[in-house]
């Protein structure tokens, strides 16, 4: 079981920068498209629902939180033997928020395969299953991408001696 103190030793201001720069980044990307941020480029056929918003704003920092493990490494790691795991987890939840945010009847996909209707009476009631699947695949990959921080960590050895856990927590 990894610490709340392990993982914090990991956390710098280049992390912090980084899940605040990825959180904006996930805001606009899901946002503008599936047109739960009204603008000129996007037309949403059906209204936005709590539900999208809510999938939204919640998606949005976990995406951001997870870019950050990616690209904030702070400069006293030698090498992160981990760099790339997680990612397709990842990928697939954002995939799967694009999904659940959405408008059913605008998504091509969804309607080439099932028509207008089927989209509205096949897809639409799934979109709030996709869109809890795919928050708790962001927070099971936030998760594993931080205890994989803490196992890189040189820092993290002097953590868990002044805490007084073992130094092979991770």
């Amino acid at each position: 079981m990894v610490s709340l103190a392990l993982v914090t030793a990991t956390l710098d201001r280049s992390f912090w920068l980084g899940a605040m720069v990825g959180t904006v980044i996930a805001l606009v990307v899901l946002g503008v498209p599936t047109a739960v941020v009204p603008n000129p480029f996007f037309v949403r056929m059906t209204p936005t629902q709590p539900l999208d918003v809510a999938f939204w704003l919640i998606s949005s920092p976990l995406i951001g939180l997870t870019l950050a493990t990616y690209v904030a490494k702070p400069a006293q790691w030698a090498v992160d033997r981990h760099s790339g795991a997680g990612g397709a987890p990842t990928s697939i939840a954002g995939i799967g928020a694009f999904l659940a945010i959405g408008c059913p009847i605008c998504n091509k996909i969804v309607v080439g395969l099932l028509g207008v209707s089927g989209a509205l009476t096949v897809f639409a009631p799934l979109q709030p299953a996709i869109g809890v699947a795919s928050v708790a695949l962001l927070a099971v990959s936030l998760a594993y991408r931080l205890r994989q921080r803490t196992r890189d960590c040189p820092r993290c050895t002097s953590v868990t001696g002044a805490i007084g856990l073992p130094a092979d927590v991770g």
